[in-house]
């Protein structure tokens, strides 16, 4: 790992998973794991590629049921190249003799580095190098360059590329009992002598699929067409130490693309037309120097290095490419198969970073929300309730895509799935919502489609809020809370738990803020959004009453996850740590002894927590205290140290969640869960989960972590807010960012010091706001402030 690279040495198969995502390239529109070409999908290698929103719907039989899924759909390969000498195998780094092997992701470049040696005897020797890009400029084309060089030898080299629609979505273990055949009606053909094509469709979505491929090599190409696959061979004489080359370029569309009107029409035209492997490179490179400039951290030491990394695996799943498509944010990037490809509640952990970096693909992907917005209002209606109720679980149309059965690899069982009650999902897109329009001033969009969402969303949590003449307060019960290990309450026989605190907060802030965005609406977009909802002064009423009295449980002097978590055993810790070393799944382990996790207080991950990750302790403060609730510093320190000590961190959010609250907090334990953060993926700290795709949701989070968590960065009534809690870790670093059409606003902290440099440029003066003072930055000023130790 150095600034720029990110260099993998040796082979080891048992690593390939893991070096597959971590070296997977993209650019917004598809994506491709970081698979050896000469490689195909078995237990050790697995070439996955993947366009985003690209999904379909099987039915499968499981446990005598049949249960339906919608994936995110594994596409036909245009990785394969493979090459032998005449008369020998193909060689593998499998089953051939290794050398040498280096794989390197140049971050600045994009582009994927490798470098294999394979021994042939005899003191005879072949170097494979080769370079890979998905282009950033154009977000169609891909292309790889492999150079031969034959050491101790000369003679002739084989060499077979293809282009192979006979590819299933077989690359997470536990869904291998499902359906996964996604692709039919394969197709092939020659468009000319150095081009093949290949078309197929996916079998119930009907997404026609279009891929074309150049092959460029000294001597003549021969194809042959073995549907599904298409196959072109070349020959290549070697000559002692000098480089050999063939050139790989291929084209991609699909009919979901806008602009076209037959996707493998589309391909053909646009490999015919494509430059050589050196223009591509040099206009790919101009493209990711761009997106630097506007999202790149300054942040010294071995955490600037892994945040680079997750800026890199950010954007290439949300680039500017982005903002033309229909997509949401898929919580394992389109670096793999786990979760589907689905779309959760982690763009509440991206949106916030891309709000004052990328502000036009947040927009997208609030539309992606908008425009499913019918189909939560439905959904909130099939289950009687008004308003909008967001599916925990998303993918091409809106509907609830979390399955019915999920399987316990330790025990072997089907277990039914109630992560659907996850209804806070709404409050997330709420909140992702008010956060862009104060980031990026867009009165348009606040006003039309961001207004309505917030309005449907108020309205479903104050139609689910029921009074309790006991408590004298409104409840919402039957939910489950972000912790995800309690569905039920121990020997219950319907799912769900009543009055989340987190849930139940959060329902109060989007009334809150909802009542705030009507109010200060001008008259006439106002009128339109209430004729058109059937909003009335009665309900409005409603809304007030419901946000000042919902119910937040509290034991112990802490606040309670829910209602009755205060009663629940204790767990053992200790003894289950001891007995599993790693328990991060307690939930498995527990179920697996004939257990279970709902009889304890053990949480997954950050539940009541998360209101110090979205809320400043101000800002948490005025929540409970419009609730007439009394949440002083004292509390929620004493709640901080409760869950912190019965949380297993069974998801990567969890160590960023902590490390954030930590930091205000108890600052002396922060940086071991912000470190912990920082590895997720690199150490792969869940067990081989990222293999299956990296956590998009907690490498963009470490990113804002940065950027607003340990500034204390928040735009809110027309400011930038600043309370930094400059760590000893890092308490030096810098960065820039586009705040309400300022572009380049540049911020440093250097220790006790607050730098803001605010380009020249024609746009109004920004208002920055320090918890002691205020200060107002004209176009080409710097203000340097000293903080407070």
């Amino acid at each position: 790992m150095t600034g720029w690279t990110w260099t993998y040495e040796g082979y080891e198969p048992a690593d390939e998973r893991l070096r597959e995502s971590l070296c997977t390239l993209g650019n917004g529109y598809f994506a491709t794991r970081g698979a050896l070409p000469e490689c195909v999908a078995d237990d050790v290698h697995y070439p996955g590629t993947y366009v985003a929103g690209c999904y379909n719907r099987l039915t499968s039989h499981v446990a005598g049921r049949g249960v339906e899924n919608e994936d995110l759909v594994n596409l036909p390969n245009w990785l394969p190249l493979r090459f032998r000498l005449r008369g020998r195998p193909w060689l593998t780094p499998d089953t051939a003799t290794v050398l040498e092997h280096r794989q390197t992701v140049h971050l600045d470049a994009g582009v994927l580095e490798r470098l294999t040696r394979y021994g042939l005897g005899n003191g005879r020797s072949l170097t494979v190098r080769q370079q890979r890009l998905v282009h950033m400029g154009d977000p169609h084309m891909a292309a790889l360059r492999t150079e031969f060089t034959a050491q101790g030898f000369s003679g002739e080299l084989h060499v077979e590329a293809a282009l192979d629609a006979g590819v299933t979505n077989a690359g997470v273990p536990r869904y291998r009992d499902l359906d996964g055949r996604h692709l039919t009606h394969a197709h092939t053909g020659t468009a000319a002598g150095d081009t093949v094509w290949l078309r197929c469709r996916t079998r119930t979505s009907d997404i026609r699929i279009g891929m074309a491929s150049r092959l460029t090599a000294e001597g003549p190409i021969t194809v042959r067409h073995a549907r599904p696959r298409t196959i072109q061979r070349a020959r290549l004489r070697l000559t002692d130490g000098t480089p050999a080359t063939v050139d790989k370029t291929i084209a991609l569309h699909t009919s979901r693309d806008p602009a076209i009107s037959d996707p493998l029409h589309a391909a053909v035209a646009r490999v015919g037309r494509a430059p050589g492997f050196d223009d591509l490179l040099a206009t790919h490179r101009i493209a990711w120097a761009q997106l630097w400039r506007r999202g790149d951290l300054d942040v010294p030491g071995e955490a600037g290095r892994i945040l680079r990394l997750h800026l890199f695996h950010v954007l290439q799943t949300l680039s500017p490419h982005t903002a033309d498509l229909d997509v949401g944010v898929p919580a394992r990037g389109l670096h793999g198969e786990a979760y589907r490809g689905h779309v959760f509640w982690d763009e509440l952990f991206v949106l916030p970073y891309l709000n004052l970096r990328f502000p036009e693909v947040s927009r997208a992907l609030l539309h992606y929300r908008h425009r499913r917005l019918e189909q939560a209002c439905t959904a909130a209606r099939d289950a009687g309730r008004r308003g909008a109720m967001y599916p925990w679980q998303s993918g091409s149309d809106g509907r609830e895509e979390t399955q019915q059965l999920h399987l316990n690899p330790r025990s072997g069982r089907w277990l039914p799935d109630h992560s659907h009650l996850q209804y806070h999902v709404g409050s997330a897109i709420a909140y992702n919502v008010w956060e862009y329009c104060e980031a990026s001033g867009d009165i348009e969009f606040r006003q039309t489609k961001g207004a309505e969402m917030l309005l449907q969303i108020a309205r479903f949590w104050a139609d689910a809020a029921t009074w309790d003449d006991r408590l004298g307060r409104h409840r919402i019960k039957g939910v489950m809370g972000p912790d995800e290990y309690h569905d039920a309450y121990p020997g219950a026989t319907s799912p769900g738990l009543d009055d989340n605190a987190y849930t139940n907060v959060m329902a109060a802030w989007v009334l809150t803020r909802t009542l705030e965005l009507l109010r200060d609406m001008p008259e006439p977009p106002r009128r339109e959004l209430t004729e058109r909802t059937g909003l009335d002064s009665q309900e409005l009423a409603r809304w007030e009453e419901v946000s000042r009295t919902l119910h937040v449980p509290f034991h112990e002097g802490v606040i309670s996850q829910f209602e009755g978590y205060g009663d629940l055993a204790e767990l053992d810790w200790h003894g289950y740590r001891q007995r599993y070393g790693d328990i991060r799944r307690l939930d498995r382990i527990l179920e697996a002894e004939g257990d279970t996790v709902n009889r304890y207080q053990a949480s997954k991950q950050a539940d009541v927590l998360m209101l110090g990750y979205l809320f400043s302790p101000p800002e948490l403060q005025g929540l409970f205290d419009r609730l007439g609730l009394r949440l002083d510093e004292e509390t929620w320190h004493r709640t901080v140290d409760y869950y912190l000590h019965r949380t297993s961190h069974g998801s990567t959010l969890s160590g960023l969640v902590h490390g954030w609250v930590l930091a205000r907090a108890r600052r002396a334990e922060a940086w071991q869960f912000c470190q912990e953060a920082l590895r997720g993926d690199i150490a792969d700290v869940q067990g081989g989960t990222t293999g299956e795709g990296i956590h998009l949701g907690a490498m963009a989070g470490t990113l804002d972590l940065v950027q607003r968590g340990l500034t204390g960065l928040a735009t809110r009534q027309g400011a930038l807010w600043l309370d930094p809690v400059p760590l000893p870790e890092l308490s030096t670093y810098g960065f820039s960012l586009r705040y309400q059409g300022n572009w380049g606003v540049r911020l440093r902290l250097r220790h006790s010091q607050l730098e803001i440099t605010l380009p020249a440029s024609d746009t109004t003066p920004i208002d920055v706001r320090l918890p002691d003072r205020a200060v107002r930055l004209q176009p080409g000023e710097t203000g340097r402030l000293v903080l407070p130790d």
